[in-house]
């Protein structure tokens, strides 16, 4: 057994670590092209924009590019928040010595990324904001990697979910704390209506409700890999339909709210196991969760329901092929 140092970089990879990188390492073949027509001083760029694209799975730089201009559609500093967000997770990560492969995949952009989305869409513009963003992406770097080395199944978001509570909770304390209202929403009836709700369950992902936002977000999944891009649209209609048949705020499916964790959930169990019926199960079991995070525990769900869904369908996958082993081992 090698001895251990205390660099934490030089270790072993656990269990979990290796579920929750499946998605990097399936996208390798995808960004390679992009990041070899870069020269090597270009290459903490390409680590910073996986990590956009890692915020839906893909380790794709030109994803990333895509993700940010389909923020930049929604609002210039939505982008400038998350972008920003990227580079200091990346950074930090660098400094901390974490692994070098996935700093390179991205790894540590993705929840960084995110906490500053969050600040943006959830704060008012204020110094403070940008103070407790940067200090958010800051953290969320270690409390990334934490997670995955402690906890032996996939951490998905949970960096992200537990860095913008505290964030949250940190700005209502020090009175920066914003309560925004539901944006007005003219609900369209029809097939139409339907194909951009499910588009602005897409941009949800990264806090945009504009179906614009939406197609460049399923594009750049669609360059990385077009299963997934497939199974997105499919997560975010079905947790639309799925809020529809429950009686949800229709504003609130219009604006995405619904469609953004099953999206996620999906593309999760998915890359589990290929299969669509593990994806729409993950997809169909968010849609009561984003109710419960407000509702029940009195926080904003975030990526919460994604989250949780996806470990429940993981859970009965694990189960599944434990009674399968133990027939097997009956037989």
């Amino acid at each position: 057994m090698p001895r251990a140092t205390a660099r934490c970089g030089d270790r072993r990879e656990t269990a979990a670590e290796k579920a929750d990188t499946v998605a990097a390492k399936t996208q390798r073949p995808a960004a390679a092209s992009a990041a070899s027509a870069l020269p090597a001083a270009g290459q903490p760029l390409v680590a910073v924009l996986r990590g956009l694209g890692q915020v839906m799975f893909q380790r794709n730089a030109v994803t990333g590019l895509l993700f940010l201009a389909g923020l930049a559609i929604a609002s210039p500093w939505l982008a400038v928040g998350a972008g920003a967000g990227s580079v200091i997770g990346t950074v930090v990560a660098s400094l901390l010595r974490f692994s070098a492969g996935d700093i390179d995949d991205g790894i540590y952009g993705f929840n960084s990324a995110l906490v500053g989305a969050a600040a943006v869409a959830l704060l008012p513009a204020t110094a403070i904001t940008w103070g407790l963003a940067a200090a958010g992406a800051a953290v969320a770097a270690p409390v990334t990697w934490l997670l995955r080395r402690q906890l032996h199944f996939p951490t998905y978001t949970a960096g992200f979910v537990l860095v913008a509570w505290g964030m949250l909770l940190v700005a209502g304390l020090v009175g920066d704390r914003l309560q925004p209202a539901t944006p007005a929403v003219a609900v369209k009836a029809g097939w139409e209506g339907f194909a951009e709700e499910v588009a602005a369950g897409l941009a949800e992902v990264m806090f945009s409700s504009k179906a614009a936002s939406g197609l460049c977000f399923l594009a750049g999944i669609a360059v990385s890999s077009w299963r997934q891009a497939v199974v997105a649209v499919l997560g975010a209609a079905l947790g639309t339909l799925g809020a529809m048949y429950h009686g949800d705020p229709a504003g609130s499916v219009a604006l995405g709210m619904y469609g953004y964790n099953a999206a996620l959930a999906a593309m999760a169990a998915y890359l589990a196991r290929p299969s669509l019926l593990p994806a729409a199960l993950a997809a169909f079991a968010s849609v009561p969760l984003v109710e419960f995070f407000p509702s029940t525990l009195g926080v904003p769900a975030l990526t919460a329901p994604f989250i949780m869904a996806a470990w429940i369908v993981l859970a009965f996958m694990a189960i599944d092929a434990a009674l399968a082993y133990v027939g097997q081992r009956k037989a």
